[in-house]
């Protein structure tokens, strides 16, 4: 385990110091600020009178940057020697980044908001360590019914799988969907469990008249798109 923090530095200077980071942000916002500096703000908040800033580099460097960081699981974070308090920090500052891009969302059609959604799938996915499988359940005007989160593990079953989604839509009164499922290796590329599902699930929602807009696989490294590779 980690040590907490650097003891280096006065008290003193420590409270000057984030007196400063607390006027920049008050004046000018967040822009500007380096990763550091925000993860050094947010530990500040429960780590008092202790320079905060070696601790918050150490973090970045571990995780490998700060979505990886909060997107972390807090049973993850305590093994790094982090206190309740901060790692409920950090987690709010998760929450609260997740639901403003799912606002974004939420607010125009799906397909016409596309950057939106893949921006809000990379902060919700794309750092986990197990994977998740999410349904985003659309209405006629492919405006946002439901975001879910169906299942947790692989999509072997398919056929299982296939039932859940579609009976889901059908309760919802959801005539379309994307399937959106996170690859923790970070490699978005389709596997051919992944196309079975998506082919079946396609074959499945025809029948009921729910279409399939797309499967999205997401990874550290990027996404993928079903429709687009032409798997659809």
């Amino acid at each position: 385990m980690h040590g907490l923090v650097s003891t280096s530095g006065s008290a003193e200077s420590s409270s000057g110091h984030r007196a400063r980071l607390r006027k920049r942000l008050l004046a000018a916002g967040p822009e500007g600020f380096h990763d550091y500096e925000l993860i050094e703000y947010l530990l500040a908040l429960t780590i008092p009178r202790v320079d905060t800033k070696p601790l918050a580099k150490r973090l970045l460097h571990d995780f490998g940057g700060i979505g990886a960081l909060l997107g972390a699981s807090a049973g993850t974070l305590k093994r790094e020697g982090l206190s309740d308090a901060t790692v409920a920090a950090l987690k709010i500052a998760e929450a609260t980044a997740l639901r403003l891009l799912e606002k974004r969302v939420e607010e125009r059609p799906v397909l016409s908001g596309w950057t939106a959604l893949c921006d809000y799938l990379h902060a919700a996915m794309a750092h986990s360590r197990t994977e998740q499988v999410r349904v985003l359940f659309l209405n006629a005007k492919n405006t946002l019914l439901a975001n879910e989160a169906m299942w947790d593990g692989s999509v072997d079953e398919a056929s299982v799988h296939v039932r859940e989604v579609i009976s889901r839509a059908i309760t919802l009164g959801a005539t379309a969907l994307i399937i959106v499922h996170n690859h923790p290796s970070g490699d978005p590329t389709p596997s051919s469990q992944d196309i079975r599902l998506t082919r079946d699930l396609v074959e499945a929602g025809r029948h009921m008249k729910v279409t399939v807009h797309d499967h999205v696989i997401v990874g550290a490294s990027g996404q993928s798109s079903m429709r687009s590779l032409g798997l659809i």
